[in-house]
């Protein structure tokens, strides 16, 4: 299933963006360190172009922390681009970004020139937050719901760095679809575009085959041993389980699978489950060729299509536009 969202005002982002291209030193891009890959824009690596880059993994203390080194380690082959991981109730990780973006540009501060950094990423990774405690008051506002930011503020630092506040941007299109059911498990989209039996779904997945003792250790549940696909009984069987725990029964004994669904994806979020990433750069690859693959293979249909509308044409005698001016 493709999880789409977006607004208007992430258009408008996006537009703002490529006109203060000029104007910035860097780029600041926050992602989620549960997913970095799906929380990453790629619109972003288009814009920025060989502008240096510092790639700020959030909420790494509910991410898994060999998976998060990992990562960090993938992301220092890419050639301009650096990376952080902070936790938000570590302010001190967070603060030392100032002073990675001051040793970036030495060369500025030393002709007393300022640093200029654009911060950017897409909704509910905490870019925010993360803008609150570098200025040290509140500037930027925050909340749970995604898409709180709606416009461009530039934030003076005082250590030689302003921070240009950009609104959280998605993407138009997320072909990975799995990457979308990774940015709704996360809550970067709104609520009501969500199907949350299904991200329960994929959640309880990934988790019985990498994360089984977790799953154990906080629900006590019997999990089966997967090697094939994930049968829609043994979805239903655990939930079952779960709901029991919660109360999350209706009359006559039925599951409430939209109640159940809703607290297993909002217990993941808060780290109630324990210290899960939902993807690996190996994952990312395979997924990316897939993409690669699906694109050919719609541009054949595309193509195919249109070769064959045009054969229709001739058979019946019409000319098209192209044929006139041709002529």
């Amino acid at each position: 299933m493709q999880l789409q969202w977006y607004p208007g005002h992430m258009h408008k982002a996006a537009k703002e963006i490529r006109q203060s291209l000029s104007q910035v030193d860097m780029f600041i891009e926050i992602v989620d360190a549960r997913i970095p890959y799906s929380s990453e824009n790629p619109m972003i690596e288009e814009i920025r172009g060989d502008k240096t880059a510092l790639k700020i993994l959030t909420k790494s203390d509910l991410a898994d922390p060999e998976l998060t080194e990992i990562w960090q380690q993938d992301m220092a082959k890419n050639r301009g681009l650096r990376s952080h991981a902070v936790s938000f109730h570590q302010p001190q990780s967070i603060l030392k970004i100032k002073s990675i973006c001051r040793e970036l540009f030495a060369h500025k501060l030393e002709k007393k020139q300022q640093i200029h950094a654009l911060v950017v990423g897409i909704p509910n990774v905490g870019k925010s937050t993360i803008i609150n405690i570098l200025a040290g008051r509140q500037v930027a506002k925050t909340g749970n719901e995604p898409a709180v930011t709606k416009h461009q503020q530039k934030i003076l630092l005082d250590n030689g760095v302003t921070l240009v506040d950009t609104p959280g941007m998605l993407w138009p299109n997320v072909e990975n679809y799995r990457s979308g059911e990774r940015l709704g498990i996360t809550g970067a989209m709104k609520d009501t575009v969500l199907d949350y039996e299904l991200l329960a779904e994929q959640l309880l997945e990934y988790c019985i085959r990498f994360y089984s003792g977790l799953l154990k250790e906080r629900y006590n549940l019997v999990l089966p041993a997967l090697e094939g696909e994930f049968p829609p009984q043994v979805f239903q069987d655990l939930l079952k389980q779960l709901a029991k725990q919660r109360g999350a029964i209706l009359a006559g004994g039925r599951v409430d699978i939209d109640r159940i669904s809703k607290i297993l994806v909002h217990e993941f979020r808060e780290g109630s489950i324990g210290r899960i990433t939902l993807e690996t750069p190996e994952m990312r690859d395979v997924e990316l060729r897939a993409v690669e693959i699906r694109r050919a293979e719609k541009l054949a249909k595309k193509e195919a299509k249109k070769a064959s509308k045009k054969g229709s044409r001739k058979r019946s005698g019409r000319v098209d536009d192209v044929d006139i001016r041709k002529r």
